[in-house]
């Protein structure tokens, strides 16, 4: 919610002054036992500033230097986002809502083009991502593999592993030379960025995709140990998860201290979403989604959180595992386009409690599990920490209509209303700075505070009445700066009561009493929420609140340099050391008064971002090709398919040669084969068996007249994870053609993605490509031609291009002359099995302060049977499959998109030639605008 003018010119009052970090006091209320660490103030915002430091953990949480640590972390998939200086961005917004950590996987196919090259540079610059990280003050969770799963192509083993000797992630010699080789890669790099040793924040690092592996596994045990050895040998000496817990490291193995969140992947067709995508996904993993099980998990004593997806991406080119489509999406807190999702007040919400309220590092159960609430439609978890006496309560709701009532033996002495089938944490005997929390019925959010003031916040949903109550043994002086709390002072006790989400934020000072420190007390409903930030300076920490998002915070001499983001007309109120005179916002300054609840308040309000014009997309030209299906094309260049065995787990056919693309270094994109015959005569039909990912297909041509089209269908409920899938394609070969003399059959295949695979299975060895081919009406021999993508592209790599005619000679590069090309408009309803281009020009003017996230969207009749490649200035940025789905927007990433100058975007259409093909509708979509962001630097096009 935006800050309303009444909220701007209401308030009025005395100096603004300092904050710093402080939580849950007071003496202990049950032993601790010897040795064990006590809740105290957390360690501060990681930096890479030189110095060594001791991380260890105990079985409640991580310590750094000895003082306790709760991790919120976000997992973050810097490949998916081939724009490093947007890397930025995401990490900036993650600290912004509350994270104080990222997972990153480290894909080994994204930086492995081949065996023993490892490529760190342009948009695969680990170095520079995780720099970044320790810039923005964030620890970073390191996951390299060499397995990762994460829907990448072959789980992220490399397309070339495909082809080599050796079972993948078991103990066998040739893989764990190759997988050894690739941990010292990422561990060169890694090891400059530790947080032990002061050169980044590197603070734990994960083995494999995180799952623990089986008892009975021995091959697969003894890989993971070879992998920790490893590491060891790295010099990685923080700690490290392998599925199993902690291990090595400074602290004893333990297992109960991380969640792994579950997944919200969509795949093929949305049989998991009922067709409708990343839109469906949302609505089943909302707010009350995350509030149950982020809460849940603290119910249980996590403190190394893994919360989910932070930002997942675009799984752009050919990059997607079987199970996904082109969007990433999935569910997470920033979508494709970064733009916080609905979903992110609930993760910011409980990412500022525990990164501001030490007591929930150090919890122990305080009952006996689960309770009822005194109408028995409420469940509560109660929980303690031993040291400070704070009690906090996991109230949950399964009912399907709003719960108020009241939560015996927790303190709390009046009704606590949850939401349908909502989680709600409520507390009492917390510390809040210098004054106590007898309970309360809205969620806390934080507490910060200083010498001379502290400021707490508390939460809950539009509608509810937050109630609150201090202990107090003298009666304390109370002023509100909005209209809607109301306090009353009872035998010992401040009452105050507040309405949330009537008039955005409603603020009680409180003052004198049994503290000369005044207590600001803030009340939010969740859209107020996401516009309040805190920031953490070497003066101390600060409370603003108003603009869409806080970037950053700079105090120098007695003026506050602010960095951010607008969206809608705000202010901006600030609470923050002593001393502030003046404020700026990114640059300009900002008229300042000092407001009634000791902030410093904006004079008037920032104007919203201005509507955003984009271009209407026409000028098109056409061109048509699949030339290798004329039978006089050349393909003596060709790789000639002479093998006759194969590492891969398919069969080779009796006899070969072996056709799999694999083999013949074709790991990506779309696959061409050649086969001359000699004689037709009484051949009736051809049987054409090929095996891909999900959504593959095969098109086929005889003498150049196409026999037809064979395609896996759309996957359902019970097939969405199958990795790979293998059909035979039957064509009738016309009586016009069954003659002695050459013939040339011409077959295109898209394999799309190699599966993932679990220990020694190799299932991503599955062939792709032609399988074999028979004839029905007598045995033929043929010599087989192949011809996949060219070698992999330096700035790309080996996920961009397929082997197309058109991307072998460069047609998706914005410096491609195509004034010869045929001049179309859209929509287009030709009827032609095979290949046609389409590319056209269009330019972009915004003002250097605006930072616009772009998607391109196609829309058509989707009974109409054709697929779509997108590459813009180069880039291949996702597959639209027309009568498939789900997904029709495709993010645009800033920096490959030139949002100052001209863009080429080319579609590359593949047809069956049963149904017009188009494209349709084709517009450009605005994701989301704001007046801010980070500079973008340009991302290099792809060269030839």
């Amino acid at each position: 919610m935006e800050l309303s003018r009444r909220t701007f010119t209401a308030l009025a009052g005395t100096a603004a002054l300092g904050l710093a970090l402080a939580g849950s006091g007071g003496a202990a209320t049950g032993p601790r036992g010897q040795g064990v660490v006590p809740a105290g103030p957390q360690p501060p915002p990681p930096e890479a500033d030189g110095r060594r430091r001791r991380v260890t953990y105990d079985r409640h949480s991580l310590l750094v230097d000895g003082a306790r640590l709760v991790l919120w972390s976000a997992e973050v998939h810097p490949f998916r986002l081939p724009s490093p200086s947007l890397w930025r961005d995401v990490l900036q917004k993650l600290r912004a809502h509350g994270f104080n950590a990222v997972d990153v996987p480290v894909p080994w196919n994204v930086h492995s083009p081949a065996p023993g090259v490892h490529d760190f540079t342009g948009v695969r610059d680990l170095n520079r991502f995780l720099s970044v990280a320790a810039e923005e003050r964030l620890y970073v969770v390191l996951r390299p593999g060499p397995y990762l799963g994460a829907d990448l192509d072959a789980g992220g083993l490399p397309g070339w592993l495909t082809a080599a000797p050796g079972s993948a992630r078991t103990d066998d010699p040739e893989y764990l030379r190759h997988a050894e080789a690739w941990l010292a890669a990422v561990d060169a790099v890694a090891v400059r960025h530790l947080y032990t040793a002061g050169g980044g924040t590197v603070l734990l690092y994960r083995l494999e995709d995180g799952r623990p592996v089986p008892a009975g596994d021995p091959a697969a045990r003894a890989h993971r140990a070879r992998l920790r050895a490893k590491v060891r040998a790295d010099r990685i000496d923080v700690p490290v998860l392998d599925g199993e817990g902690f291990t090595g490291g400074d602290g004893p193995p333990t297992a109960g201290l991380t969640a792994v969140a579950g997944g919200a992947a969509d795949a093929w067709g949305g049989p998991l979403s009922d067709g409708e995508g990343y839109a469906r996904v949302r609505e089943t993993h909302d707010a009350a989604h995350e509030r149950r099980r982020h809460l849940t998990a603290l119910a249980d004593r996590v403190t190394v959180h893994h919360t989910g997806m932070g930002f997942g991406g675009t799984s752009w080119g050919w990059l997607p595992g079987p199970g996904v489509y082109t969007s990433y999406d999935y569910g997470a807190v920033l979508d494709e386009g970064r733009q916080p999702a609905p979903n992110m007040a609930a993760v910011q919400q409980l990412g500022h409690l525990v990164r501001t309220v030490p007591d929930l590092a150090r919890l122990e159960p305080d009952g006996d599990g689960e309770e009822r609430a005194a109408d028995g439609r409420l469940t509560v978890r109660r929980l303690v920490n031993p040291d400070t006496g704070a009690r906090f309560f996991v109230v949950r709701n399964d009912t399907d209509e709003e719960v108020r009532a009241l939560l015996p033996g927790t303190g709390v002495e009046v009704p606590v209303t949850v939401a349908a089938g909502d989680t709600k944490l409520v507390a009492s005997g917390l510390r809040l700075g210098h004054r106590k929390l007898a309970y309360t019925t809205a969620q806390p959010m934080l507490c910060v505070s200083t010498g001379r003031q502290d400021v707490a916040v508390f939460v809950g949903r539009q509608g509810e009445t937050a109630q609150l109550a201090l202990d107090c043994e003298k009666q304390p002086g109370a002023d509100r700066a909005d209209i809607e709390p109301a306090w009353a002072y009872d035998q010992g006790r401040l009452n105050v009561v507040s309405p949330l989400g009537v008039g955005g934020l409603s603020r009680v000072l409180v003052k004198d009493g049994d503290s000369e420190t005044p207590l600001v007390l803030l009340f939010a409903d969740d859209e107020t929420a996401l516009r309040l930030w805190t920031y953490e300076t070497p003066a101390g920490p600060l409370v603003v609140y108003g603009p869409a998002m806080l970037r950053s915070a700079e105090l120098r001499d007695s003026t506050l340099h602010l960095t951010g983001d607008v969206t809608v007309e705000t202010g901006v109120e600030v609470w923050g050391p002593r001393g502030i005179a003046e404020v700026t916002w990114n640059g300009e300054p900002v008229p300042t008064y000092v407001g009634r609840a000791r902030s410093r308040v904006m004079e008037g309000l920032m104007p919203a971002v201005r509507a955003v014009a984009l271009p209407a997309l026409d000028g098109w030209r056409c061109r048509t090709e699949n030339p290798e299906s004329d039978p006089e094309f050349d393909d003596s260049a060709w790789t000639v398919a002479g093998r006759t065995t194969s590492h891969s787990t398919t069969p080779v056919p009796e006899g070969g040669p072996v056709l799999f693309a694999d083999d013949h270094g074709f790991h990506h994109g779309d696959v061409w084969y050649r086969g001359r015959l000699e004689d037709l005569g009484g051949i009736r039909s051809v049987a054409l068996s090929y095996s891909t990912g999900t959504q593959g297909l095969l098109m086929a041509w005889l003498d150049g007249r196409p026999l037809g089209t064979h395609r896996m269908p759309a996957p359902d409920e019970d097939t969405a994870a199958r990795g790979t899938w293998t059909a035979t394609a039957r064509f009738d070969v016309p009586r016009a053609v069954r003659t002695p003399g050459e013939h040339v059959l011409s077959v295109l295949v898209r394999p799309m993605q190699h599966a993932g695979t679990e220990p020694g299975e190799d299932a991503h060895k599955a062939a792709r490509g032609l399988v074999a081919v028979e004839f029905a009406g007598g045995d033929r021999g043929v010599e087989w031609r192949v011809r996949g993508a060219t070698d992999p592209e330096r700035v790309t790599g080996p996920f961009n291009n397929g082997g197309l005619y058109g991307e072998r000679r460069g047609w998706h590069l914005p410096d491609h002359d195509d004034r010869r090309w045929r001049v179309v408009e859209f929509p287009r309803e030709e009827r032609r099995q095979g290949v046609t281009w389409y590319r056209t020009r269009f330019r972009l003017g915004f003002e250097p302060e605006l930072d616009a996230s772009v998607g391109l969207t196609l829309e058509d009749d989707p009974e109409r049977a054709y697929r779509v490649q997108v590459f813009l200035n180069g880039w291949n940025l996702g597959q639209y499959v027309n009568d498939v789905g789900p997904q029709h927007t495709f993010a645009l990433p800033n920096g490959i998109l030139r949002t100052r100058g001209a863009n080429t975007l080319a579609l590359v259409v593949l047809a069956d030639g049963t149904t017009p093909a188009g494209p349709g509708k084709v517009t450009l979509t605005l994701l989301g605008a704001a007046r801010g962001g980070v500079p973008v630097e340009p991302v290099d096009p792809p060269v030839r």
